[in-house]
């Protein structure tokens, strides 16, 4: 399946972004904005500056309900970033390389690697990865090559009702995972402890939200470059929005 990357290049730069906060606390979902799909960056009710962050992103995708490619871009609109697409879609994704991390004995988080950090307690490359539901797909959600962790509702149909258990596969590589962290509400409880992947790469949640729900995994894969950091954390989003009473 052909990737359809972003068709609209920035020239915005992206400078050094340090703090106190966990670099790989954060991760990218889709939401409405305003009745457009927007892409976010944050966790929790963090809703941060994503058109300063454009530039990170690799690539955006869109499908059709069949799975074929939808020619999909991204683009700044004012303080936010909205989903453009040349055909209607069931279904939106993105990637983003958010780099090299590293954090100091004294909490702050640094845009660098080890080699440029020695004294790091931890330093870590980070790849954050979104998949959205937009509408009803005639197939089951497979596997999206551009995803290298993914998010997966084992049957075709996601429940429509809060409470309701929904089965999800975590994917890397394309291969189901054991021990990936799946938090069932990214958005309204980033705190929570999160459900580990069984060998089948499936865990159980509960729908938490009648209206936008977030879920989220969290992987950590060997180094690429092991003199810079310990560990690639990938993150992966899957959101879908369940239909409210009639008014």
């Amino acid at each position: 399946m052909k990737a359809i990357h972003i068709a609209t290049a920035l020239t915005v730069g992206v400078a050094g972004i340090a703090g106190a906060f966990s670099a790989q606390a954060h991760g990218i979902w889709f939401a409405q904005r305003a009745t457009q799909t927007a892409l976010i960056y944050g966790v929790g009710a963090d809703d941060l500056d994503m058109v300063k962050r454009l530039p990170l992103m690799t690539g955006t995708y869109g499908y059709d309900a069949d799975w074929q490619p939808v020619a999909t871009s991204l683009r700044a609109a004012g303080p936010i970033v909205v989903v453009d697409s040349e055909a209607p879609t069931v279904a939106v994704a993105a990637v983003m390389d958010n780099g090299t991390w590293s954090r100091t004995p004294d909490g702050k988080w640094h845009k660098a690697g080890r080699d440029t950090v020695p004294n790091a307690v931890v330093a870590e490359k980070t790849m954050k990865y979104a998949v959205y539901l937009t509408g009803v797909p005639n197939t089951p959600v497979p596997v999206l090559p551009e995803q290298v962790l993914q998010v997966v509702p084992v049957e075709k149909a996601i429940p429509q009702k809060l409470g309701e258990k929904l089965r999800l596969r975590v994917l890397f590589n394309g291969k189901p995972v054991k021990g990936a962290a799946v938090q069932h509400d990214y958005v309204n409880d980033p705190d929570q402890v999160p459900v580990k992947t069984d060998a089948n790469g499936i865990a159980t949640i509960k729908i938490r939200n009648q209206g936008l729900n977030v879920v989220a995994a969290t992987f950590k894969g060997p180094a690429d470059d092991p003199k810079k950091v310990d560990h690639i954390e990938y993150r992966a989003t899957l959101s879908f929005v369940l239909p409210h009473a009639p008014e």
